[in-house]
């Protein structure tokens, strides 16, 4: 049995609305598919930049990788590695939290 998921669109309207609502403002930098395209989250900090790439578990669950390590990174960093997925993939969504703590403004499992 699979997993109804939500439609990436919806998702990232809902995600910038926690933002808001965190004290943590977003932004769409990069539209996806709006159905079934992946998401990228930049989180901007005092230090530098981390980027969050989402991904499934073997169990199907929703899931965030620090996709550019622990520390922060220097924003062309950042940049770099968001261009390398975009290319990789067309449909990725890339929002932008302002997250001086580093975590995003939406309930998930950080790994």
């Amino acid at each position: 049995m699979t997993t109804p998921r939500i439609k990436a669109g919806l998702w990232v309207a809902a995600a910038l609305r926690l933002g808001t609502v965190d004290n943590k403002p977003g932004m769409v930098v990069r539209r996806g598919d709006p159905d079934a395209g992946g998401i990228l989250v930049l989180l901007r900090g005092r230090t530098g930049h981390m980027v969050l790439t989402q991904f499934r578990d073997a169990g199907g669950e929703l899931a965030w990788m620090r996709a550019t390590g622990a520390a922060p990174v220097p924003e062309a960093a950042a940049d770099e590695y968001v261009a390398r997925q975009v290319k990789y993939d067309p449909d990725l969504w890339v929002l932008e939290f302002d997250a001086a703590d580093y975590l995003p403004p939406f309930e998930g499992r950080l790994v």
